[in-house]
């Protein structure tokens, strides 16, 4: 596995991976290949979401915005409704392509919030006393088992945390 200089380093290398995969996505016909494409793109996301949510997020808690924190949550269980969605269904289906193109869209409005220069989440959490050595290690140990998971049983649903789901 690709050695990461920090925890930040990681979650950018998944950033770029996810957005070749949206791409990948834009340029494929046929079912077999979308389907493909959208179950990588799920399951790197959630993934991605969960390391963040798990180890990442909770060790800047009271050490970066509040609000920057808790607005992260909210976009990655929007995000976690798609996904689900998507897993659930298939190319044929309609507003397939729209669920994955509106993933696309927020996942890029996310990745904008997270590293945005000086402002965004991984520049204030560069100013903390956070070790990110650390962090990166317990994040790479945790997405190998997540990996190790998804190979052997397969991941379960995206859990949102922070947006109440009413079913009517």
């Amino acid at each position: 596995m690709v050695e990461f200089t920090d925890a930040i380093a990681l979650l950018k290398a998944d950033h770029r991976k996810v957005e070749d995969l949206f791409e990948q996505y834009d340029g494929a016909s046929g079912s077999v290949a979308k389907k493909k494409l959208a179950h990588q793109i799920c399951v790197e996301l959630k993934i991605h979401t969960m390391i963040e949510e798990e180890i990442f997020y909770p060790a800047f808690k009271g050490k970066i915005e509040d609000d920057m924190l808790d607005e992260a949550y909210v976009e990655h269980d929007g995000a976690k409704v798609l996904i689900n969605d998507i897993e659930a269904g298939s190319p044929e289906d309609d507003f397939y392509d729209a669920k994955v193109k509106v993933l696309s869209e927020e996942i890029k409005h996310h990745v904008h919030e997270e590293e945005m220069p000086s402002e965004g989440m991984f520049a204030q959490c560069r100013k903390t006393d956070v070790d990110l050595v650390a962090l990166r290690d317990a994040m790479l140990e945790r997405k190998q088992e997540l990996m190790a998971q998804e190979e052997s049983s397969g991941l379960p649903l995206a859990q949102p945390h922070a947006v109440n789901l009413i079913v009517a």
